[in-house]
């Protein structure tokens, strides 16, 4: 909505695009508040990014979901576009594909770690393979001097009131998570 989890997807996209062979694409899913609600938001307007239908998923070959966070859970819009996706859930169109998660939430406390768990849920039902980052990003895991979102699940944000922006060490932490995502999924690729 604030455009939080976009900066963290375009960095993704550069981290998954610099693997050699490999075709990042950025999308977005339709959005479900009123433009009246919106605007009450302050939220500022969409972005160019095209709006992603359910079906075009079948098309990839693996996937990263970014989504902010609601009450420790992905934000509604996401999950009614998983929703949507019951089609593709019955003919298994989206199984043994790999697929990661990032985030942005509001404060510290606000769901990081619960939005991932949740989340993994959604890929569990299609048969998806969930690849989490681990703890392959390094040093800048452990960073206490500065405030840094992510996890081991992903890479994440704090975005504050909506003002904060995604820092550097997050940027580059979603860069790795692009990354390391293209190259697990050209590999399953290579070897199906």
């Amino acid at each position: 909505m604030y455009g939080h989890v976009e900066k963290l997807a375009e960095e993704i996209k550069k981290g998954a695009a610099s693997v050699e062979g490999v075709e990042a694409k950025l999308w977005q899913v339709p959005e479900t508040l009123p433009e009246e609600v919106l605007g009450k938001m302050s939220a500022p307007p969409k972005s160019d990014v095209p709006v992603l239908s359910p079906n075009e998923l079948a098309e990839a070959d693996g996937f990263v979901f970014g989504f902010p966070t609601r009450f420790g859970m992905m934000a509604a819009q996401f999950k009614a576009f998983l929703d949507a996706t019951g089609g593709l859930w019955r003919t298994q169109q989206l199984a043994s594909k790999p697929a990661g998660i990032f985030y942005s939430t509001g404060s510290q406390g606000g769901g990081q770690e619960t939005t991932a768990l949740t989340a993994i849920t959604q890929l569990v039902h299609h048969g998806m393979i969930f690849v989490p980052i681990g703890y392959t990003f390094g040093a800048g895991m452990s960073e206490m001097e500065k405030v840094k979102g992510g996890s081991p699940y992903g890479a994440g944000t704090y975005a504050g009131d909506g003002s904060r922006q995604p820092s550097d060490l997050e940027l580059e932490q979603a860069f790795h998570q692009g990354k390391y995502i293209a190259t697990i999924t050209k590999k399953l690729k290579g070897s199906a």
